[in-house]
């Protein structure tokens, strides 16, 4: 063959010359028959370059998938895994390979370091001189390329090689449309069979949270995703999105993390409101970093490496989740070197979306649901509690006070008073109730003084023993302002875990009082005293508060014993 024949394709038709050896046409008909056989599409490539290296006699051979005018997949056979962990990162279009990329036509070497667009190898990578390419079509579009090497017995690639490998491309091409096909049908049964368990969650009133991860972990594995991600407005900062659920490699190393919304892969998908799809997030600028260079001490890694792992991320997908409370995204990824998603893909992962968004709004909808219950329960709570409870205990009261001037023996007199000192502080006690049912906080998010002062009182039922008594009286809500607050709640910690550590009590009331001007906490005891307990830094603390509002802490014994600590400042104008 001369020169200017070496690169010129075969004349002829897709059969090219006629076959002489019976076997490799019995071989040949074999493989096409064993191609229509395969619905897997990873079996299927694989089985057409064994086919095409069997049918050629050829050492190595490989098949190039075709994607954005570069290899985006390269399946080689004929070397081992060790010398393909040698030669490193695959080809991705250059050179020769490339040749067919441009020209989508036979191409027969027989010397292929000759060729003007020779490329070179890598090191270790096997020498190689003669070459075949094919084009593998499917339908009318080049799926990707047959590549051929290395002739054994020392001879070049023939016409009848290429009339052959190019009828195996025919057959390739239908059994690569059947396999995709196939897929495709199997892929949109697994997501409908993912949405139909996704809305079975929803009716069934599964939390929103519990939601979002089955979404995020049914997206993962029907898109053949390495990890995946729902990102929300972060409550930090309105120009951020932070990782509210996470799934799959490295998940637990992002959950929690922000990204801007204006400078990261779902910060466009949340303002375009459309997908943004990416080959490669390590080569993308678009790809928010973060990771253990990325300074700030993030501590994980959401587009790129993921911090601690070594695992580099290349694929991703990030799709718009469009609520009425805010903007969020879904983003999923693959392991670097694995193919990028596809437009089909992309839609179906655009429906799991979907289903996001409603689980976010019908958990909003039913929360606002339930506290409006809630809030009927507890104003009829409160009704009830004023008219009924009320309204009894004072009619008791008054009778049990006019029948003390009828009672002849004043033993008997003191008790009957007592209890109407009681049933007066009952009475406090409910109306104390019945302000708290009915008040709406101070804005503080749903939270108020009077639920945090409960709290505190009931956290402190552990180290004493016993659960205090906690009576408040007047609107601390809407007369506390938020500092005088924080130090009210200090100090009744503090005071509880002196008489905890010291007082050895068995009995301990908790009061705080609001008039117009004052603000008071009284705590009383039934211990040892204040005399025996040891000077803290904790009374010290507490004076210092006092001090700070321009008031005064006393510390003292009642009459029957024990201790009672008062803590009193002016509320402001």
């Amino acid at each position: 063959m001369s020169e200017s024949q070496q690169y010129a394709p075969a004349a002829g038709g897709p059969l090219g010359p006629q076959l002489r050896e019976p076997d490799r046409m019995r071989s040949l008909l074999d493989a096409v028959m064993g191609l229509g056989r395969g619905l897997e599409l990873p079996q299927v490539l694989r089985g057409i370059v064994e086919a095409a290296v069997t049918l050629t006699d050829a050492e190595y051979g490989a098949l190039g998938v075709v994607g954005d005018g570069q290899l985006s997949q390269f399946l080689p056979v004929g070397m081992s895994d060790e010398l393909i962990e040698l030669i490193g990162r695959t080809p991705c279009g250059h050179g020769i390979l490339g040749e067919l990329i441009r020209n989508p036509a036979p191409l027969r070497l027989t010397d292929l370091t000759r060729h003007p667009h020779s490329y070179g190898f890598p090191a270790n990578h096997p020498p190689m001189r003669t070459f075949l390419g094919v084009p593998v079509r499917v339908r009318d579009e080049v799926f990707g390329n047959l590549y051929l090497t290395e002739k054994r017995g020392g001879g070049s690639f023939d016409a009848d090689d290429e009339a052959v490998v190019t009828t195996l491309s025919i057959a390739a091409g239908v059994a690569i449309d059947n396999a995709r096909m196939y897929h495709e049908s199997r892929r949109r049964e697994r997501w409908l069979e993912a949405l139909g368990e996704i809305t079975r969650s929803l009716l069934s009133g599964t939390g929103a949270d519990d939601v979002l991860r089955l979404i995020a972990e049914r997206a993962r594995e029907v898109a053949g995703a390495d990890c995946a991600a729902i990102l929300l407005p972060s409550a930090a900062s309105a120009d951020q999105l932070a990782v509210s659920v996470a799934c799959g490699t490295g998940a637990s190393r992002i959950v929690g993390l922000r990204v801007p919304a204006d400078a990261s892969l779902p910060g466009m998908a949340v303002r375009s409101g459309r997908p943004v799809v990416t080959a490669d997030l390590r080569a993308d600028p678009r790809a928010y970093p973060l990771g253990p260079d990325a300074g700030g001490g993030s501590g994980g890694a959401l587009d790129g490496e993921a911090a601690g792992h070594g695992v580099a991320y290349g694929p991703a997908v990030a799709v718009p989740l469009q609520v009425d409370t805010g903007h969020g995204a879904l983003r999923l990824s693959r392991l670097a070197g694995r193919p990028a998603f596809d437009d089909a893909e992309v839609t179906l992962i655009s429906g799991f979306a979907d289903q996001a968004v409603i689980a976010l709004e019908l958990a909003r909808r039913r929360a606002e649901s339930e506290e409006l219950t809630v809030l009927h329960d507890r104003d009829r709570i409160a009704r009830d509690l004023h008219d009924l409870a009320i309204q009894r205990l004072f009619a008791t009261g008054i009778t049990l006070q006019s029948a003390t001037r009828l009672i002849e023996r004043p033993e008997a007199a003191e008790r009957v008073g007592r209890a109407v000192n009681d049933l007066d502080t009952t009475i406090k006690i409910i109306r104390s109730t019945i302000f708290g049912l009915r008040s709406t906080g101070d804005g503080r998010e749903g939270r108020g003084l009077r639920r945090d002062l409960t709290e505190t009182v009931q956290r402190a039922a552990g180290p004493l023993g016993f659960p205090p008594a906690l009576r408040i009286e007047g609107p601390v809500d809407a007369a506390v302002p938020d500092e005088l607050a924080e130090h009210l709640l200090a100090v009744t910690a503090e005071a509880l875990s002196n008489a905890a550590r010291h007082a050895r009590a068995r009995h301990l009331d908790v009061a705080v009082a609001v008039t117009a001007d004052e603000l008071a906490l009284t705590v009383t005891d039934d211990g040892v005293g204040a005399g025996s307990a040891p000077h803290t830094g904790g009374l010290a603390n507490m004076r210092a508060r006092a001090a700070m509002h321009g008031g005064r802490l006393t510390v003292g014994t009642p009459e029957d014993g024990g201790t009672r600590l008062v803590w009193c400042v002016p509320l402001p104008d």
